[in-house]
């Protein structure tokens, strides 16, 4: 059979300006845009220990996780520094919605981008028990 290997990309159709949602995400969470108005994100620039992987999954219909976003998917993105991350989110008036909390698997903390959806970011670490310190 074949299979998927992996997310190939992401792409969100904006409901208002397209190049305006496109430059909020590159000036509050550093995605470094191209001449073709998008970002290609290398595994190998990723230095989380880890060593790079992506999750897919999906939430129960009743479920809060997505919330207070009424959109059907919600994005996480991989983070180099967490503490960072929150420090430039703050200092540019974007409200943290949660966290950041500490997981087996690294740090979580969620914010909205200016078109409603729920942006979740993680700071990828080893599964580990420990982690949840």
């Amino acid at each position: 059979m074949a299979r998927i290997t992996g997310i190939g990309g992401v792409f969100i159709k904006a409901s208002g300006d397209a190049k305006a949602l496109a430059a909020w995400y590159r000036d509050h969470l550093g995605l470094e845009l191209n001449d073709f108005g998008g970002a290609i994100l290398h595994w190998q620039d990723d230095t989380a220990e880890d060593g790079g992987l992506t999750v897919w999954g999906t939430a129960d219909p009743d479920g809060t996780w997505f919330s207070p976003s009424t959109a059907s998917f919600m994005i996480n993105y991989r983070v180099d520094d967490m503490d960072g991350m929150i420090t430039q989110l703050t200092k540019a008036g974007i409200p943290i919605l949660q966290g950041p909390e500490a997981h087996e698997n690294g740090r979580f903390a969620w914010i909205m981008d200016p078109e409603g959806n729920k942006v979740e970011l993680w700071e990828p670490k080893l599964w580990n028990e420990k982690n949840k310190g």
